[in-house]
């Protein structure tokens, strides 16, 4: 199955469990508005296809709950937008000019999709540059969403991204997460910004906790 622009109750599932990390048939139920037999069989067809797994959670009497989440093959089925021809490029390069020339060209590299970033940011209000920050982040495919912490006027955010777009190669070359944590502090310079959630951790999403300067 292919996940398709069109709506379908299979893609909502693994969008949702893409978001929440896993999650039991009765929630998801209730978050699609169908009936728990309809989403069963819905979750069957998506395990029979190798899309989720689940596991056993033993929560007080009675039979055990099974908890959701999206395989590995379930994640692969959202858009990279690298992959492997850049991960076997840069493990080209690697072998050529060694680990060290490539991690310079990789600084390089976020240095200048930070300039980007910044022109598109602007100088407006910093709720508004966080979000577009986020618009920008959705539109290269990392299903980003913002949270905001209370109280409501203390501009202090939560960037959550469900999805790498580069997982691939951040997976071979994890110090492109630390380059792009860098850039998020750059383009956002009265900011501090912390990662708190990794996807390279084994966390269903990368989380940044983004707070005005003291």
């Amino acid at each position: 199955m292919t996940i398709s622009p069109a709506p379908s109750t299979k893609a909502d599932i693994l969008n949702h469990l893409l978001k929440q990390g896993q999650a039991t048939a009765h929630a998801l139920a209730q978050h699609l508005k169908i009936s728990p037999q309809a989403i069963r069989r819905h979750l069957k067809d998506l395990e029979g296809e190798g899309l989720i797994i689940f596991h056993a959670v033993q929560e007080g009497m009675g039979r055990p709950q099974h908890y959701y989440q999206l395989s590995k093959e379930g994640r692969e089925r959202f858009p990279q937008r690298y992959g492997e021809f850049a991960l076997s490029f840069l493990d080209a390069l690697v072998e050529t000019v060694g680990e060290q020339q490539v991690g310079v060209v990789l600084q390089k590299q976020w240095q200048r999709k930070a300039e980007t970033y910044r022109r598109q940011l602007g100088d407006g209000p910093r709720q508004a540059r966080v979000q577009k920050l986020v618009e920008l982040r959705q539109q290269e495919g990392y299903m980003a969403e913002l949270h905001s912490l209370e109280p409501a006027d203390s501009e202090t955010f939560v960037l959550a991204e469900h999805h790498c777009a580069i997982a691939e190669v951040a997976e071979s070359y994890p110090t492109v997460c630390d380059h792009e944590l860098e850039m998020f502090a750059a383009i956002l310079p009265d900011c501090t910004v912390e990662r708190t959630h990794w996807l390279n951790n084994g966390e269903h999403s990368c989380g940044y906790l983004i707070q005005p300067k003291v």
